[in-house]
């Protein structure tokens, strides 16, 4: 039983997770796509340097949302369903596959032709809807990298090393913190061009609050 549940978490997670919030949005506001532009990317990042601000909002909405779904409903099942651990520990565990799985659908969406974004806005809202100290251990480090370098992607990829760390910290279980480090792998592997390009030191740079044509980062 307990196997048949966490397949039917993993298949519906990813199938929420393939509901791209930045293709969707380019189309229902642009006419557009915005894979057609910059890095070619369906991540959050190139959607605003390549249309700006207006339908950030849009994007945000939809990524959490369709990401939120399986981390809440994972949860529910799995601290319902499995044999093993405290109610907090199955709990977590049901957060976490659930999330992990919409990370999956967001990057590879079978509905895009497995092109999607880099799962760093999916994976911030699974982190959100999982343990609030979570996400924010890992949203100060994101912030405070991207505030202080201008570079998305070494934030996203500092998050990815911390999400982990995180589970070990505020002792969240093992099995938990196992996946959890698949979570953080998996955001790091999306971003290795753009680590090759830090290493060379031919990364682009965000611009705050103008309006940009090109990008080189996703969400």
């Amino acid at each position: 039983m307990a196997v048949l549940i966490f397949l039917g978490i993993a298949l519906g997670a990813y199938f929420c997770g393939g509901l791209n919030g930045a293709i969707l949005s380019s189309r229902i506001v642009y006419k557009n796509d915005v894979r057609l532009h910059g890095s070619n990317n369906a991540g959050l990042t190139n959607f605003y340097r390549t249309y700006g601000s207006r339908a950030i909002f849009l994007v945000i909405l939809i990524d959490v949302i369709k990401t939120a779904l399986p981390v809440v409903v994972g949860g529910m099942l799995l601290e319902s369903h499995l044999a093993f651990g405290t109610v907090a520990e199955r709990l977590i565990i049901g957060r976490t596959w659930g999330g992990m799985f919409a990370m999956i659908g967001h990057a590879y969406p079978c509905l895009y032709k497995f092109k999607g974004g880099k799962a760093v806005l999916s994976g911030g809202t699974v982190a959100l809807f999982l343990d609030l100290r979570v996400f924010a251990f890992v949203a100060v480090v994101f912030v405070l990298a991207v505030a202080i370098t201008r570079y998305v992607s070494l934030g996203s990829v500092l998050a990815g090393l911390m999400f982990p760390v995180a589970f070990l910290v505020f002792r969240l279980g093992l099995w938990a913190t196992l996946m959890a480090v698949c979570c953080g792998a998996f955001v790091i592997y999306r971003h290795r061009g753009n680590v090759l390009r830090l290493l060379k030191g031919e990364e682009r740079k965000v611009s705050f609050g103008r309006k940009r044509r090109e990008a080189s980062d996703g969400s």
